[in-house]
């Protein structure tokens, strides 16, 4: 059973900085592409950010305008989001995923293709 914890979120005022962490477990790790996604509620979930599971390969949704970055470290198990000059319309509840995989350089951005979901967590910004 794979497990996917999210943890980081809180309040923060516009500008701001945040780093969002995911640990995934009970699989090898580094055999993991990894997502973050977020919603707001009423809406639908959306694409963040996605990484290979060899670190190597990412890719963003267009709208963040280069203002987060994600990374991996295999060692520790732990996917990573850092976002920066944040805005009021980052607030949301930021999930992670995690879907097992052969290739090490596959990136999945779309959300159905994901088996392994954390529990979210919310990152509000203040104007």
């Amino acid at each position: 059973q794979v497990q996917v914890l999210e943890s980081g979120g809180g309040l923060v005022q516009a500008g701001g900085s945040l780093r969002l962490s995911c640990v995934a477990s009970g699989r090898t790790f580094g055999g993991y592409a990894m997502g973050w996604f977020r919603q707001v509620s009423g809406k639908e979930r959306e694409f963040v950010a996605a990484i290979s599971w060899s670190g190597d390969y990412t890719y963003y949704a267009d709208s963040l305008e280069g203002r987060f970055t994600i990374s991996r470290d295999n060692a520790k198990n732990t996917v990573y989001l850092d976002m920066n000059s944040l805005k009021p319309e980052d607030t949301a509840v930021y999930y992670c995923a995690a879907q097992p995989l052969v290739t090490p350089s596959v990136v999945i951005t779309t959300s159905s293709e994901y088996d392994h979901w954390g529990q979210g967590t919310q990152v509000t910004v203040s104007s």
